[in-house]
């Protein structure tokens, strides 16, 4: 556990700016405070300004040759258990672990899923190294997708890096691919798609740039709701079954909004196989369908929606990286049998 420090940082010459965008750019070399950290620590009455005390407003407009005083509290410990689960690694260095999450697991501990999840995994198989942001040690997690969406998750072993790549998944730079499989075949001729609001083509892509906000009946549910947060996918219709009941497409995203892709899909009309929230009862398969293929798509656990490609420029190095991963057996029976 990191043990309560302060930290004293002199405003340059020619900086006029919010007081958390300036103190996290001035960090001392080896120390990261990440902005919304900053803000916390403001709000907590942790942050001082020499002669004149305690500043309580992230906005505050900082001026040259003022001397701000950070005092950072000691971490939190983590009140989770490491426990020896299998993860499958893709990668991983002395900053980073790039995980192929299973269908099924939960990514964080929250309430009615204690153990059993990713960061239990990584807390056994990481011991002390994962990274502390936000006051709470050890986390590690930088983003995370859906209990029932498998695929590629980075993990932060330490503040830097997690910082690093904050910055790019809130500057949306991160290259995220999903496979998705869905009832229908989105077309960029359909004209039923195409005249929806915020629906456009863009090269062979479908756009769809609808705002997201929790569903204002249930909280369980994200929806398209106009005074939401801006969320962007790019769909590309890959590959139809004979019979044009269900498709498999590829999803980018622009934005990562939870929920995105299967609110999106479901909004233009097309909700994913498999999908308990958004696509149950939605659609029936048609009787045309090929008899293997639907005895392969009863075996899906879960929404078949899968995170395949993820890149982004490594904070250490500099270096853009990717990834991929195929996705799960179920889904790829699936997707092998269609035409």
């Amino acid at each position: 556990m990191s043990e309560a420090h302060s930290i004293e940082i002199e405003i340059p010459a020619g900086v006029y700016d919010r007081a958390d965008k300036v103190l996290s750019s001035l960090m001392p070399d080896g120390v990261t405070l990440s902005r919304s950290r900053l803000q916390e620590l403001i709000q907590s009455g942790a942050v001082f300004l020499e002669g004149k005390g305690a500043i309580k407003n992230s906005k505050h407009k900082v001026e040259p040759s003022e001397r701000y005083r950070i005092d950072v509290p000691a971490s939190r410990a983590l009140e989770t258990m490491a426990q020896n689960i299998p993860l499958d690694i893709v990668f991983e260095d002395d900053d980073l672990i790039i995980v192929n999450k299973p269908s099924g697991m939960v990514v964080h501990p929250a309430r009615g899923a204690d153990d059993g999840t990713l960061v239990n995994a990584l807390l056994y198989h990481c011991g002390e190294s994962l990274s502390g942001i936000g006051g709470v040690e050890r986390p590690g997690i930088v983003h995370r997708i859906d209990k029932q969406t498998s695929g590629l998750l980075v993990v932060a072993k330490n503040d830097h890096t997690h910082e690093g790549l904050g910055l790019q998944f809130r500057a949306h730079s991160i290259h995220r691919v999903y496979r998705a499989i869905c009832f229908g075949v989105p077309s960029l001729g359909s004209a039923k798609v195409m005249g929806m609001k915020g629906v456009s083509a863009q090269g062979g892509d479908i756009k769809v740039d609808l705002p997201l906000y929790r569903h204002p009946h249930d909280r369980l549910r994200m929806a398209v709701v106009e005074d939401g947060k801006r969320a962007v996918t790019y769909i590309r219709p890959i590959k139809p079954d004979a019979s044009e009941t269900i498709a498999l497409v590829e999803c980018r995203l622009e934005t990562g909004r939870t929920h995105q892709i299967r609110v999106h899909m479901t909004h233009i009309g097309h909700p994913l196989l498999g999908d308990p929230l958004y696509g149950k009862g939605a659609r029936h398969l048609s009787n045309n369908i090929d008899a293997e293929l639907k005895d392969a798509i009863d075996t899906l656990d879960g929404q078949a929606l899968h995170a395949a490609e993820l890149g982004f420029i490594h904070p250490r190095t500099g270096e853009e990286v990717r990834f991929a991963s195929e996705p799960p057996d179920s889904f790829a029976r699936v997707q092998n049998l269609l035409s």
